[in-house]
């Protein structure tokens, strides 16, 4: 859900803005999920060997070994600029805040 909806947003915002999605999903299947979904704006990373991101990250689900849903925005200089995480993986993020987040980092 939360990839496809930022993946036709994603073309509608400056080039300036990369949106990465990352999860424990093996790459040959991440590859294969978004071709199928039509999926060609998100770049998808696989945390699936160490789940590295999801430890340093506070997104990984041990007990399932999936990474909680979370949105994070970063500027260019590597500074974390908005973090939000969903209650479940059942909840979506504000897609509106998300975005206005994400063009007011631009605008610094």
């Amino acid at each position: 859900m939360e990839t496809r909806k930022f993946n036709a947003e994603a073309a509608n915002l400056s080039d300036d803005i990369l949106i990465w999605t990352i999860s424990t999903d093996f790459p040959m299947a991440q590859k294969r999920w978004c071709g199928a979904a039509g999926i060609d704006k998100v770049k998808v990373v696989s945390d699936v060997l160490e789940a590295e991101f999801g430890v340093k990250y506070g997104l990984l689900v041990k007990e399932r070994r999936y990474l909680r849903r979370a949105v994070f925005i970063v500027d260019k200089n590597g500074k974390l600029t908005y973090v939000a995480y969903m209650p479940s993986n059942s909840v979506e993020p504000n897609y509106a805040e998300v975005i206005e987040a994400a063009k007011a980092v631009l605008k610094k």
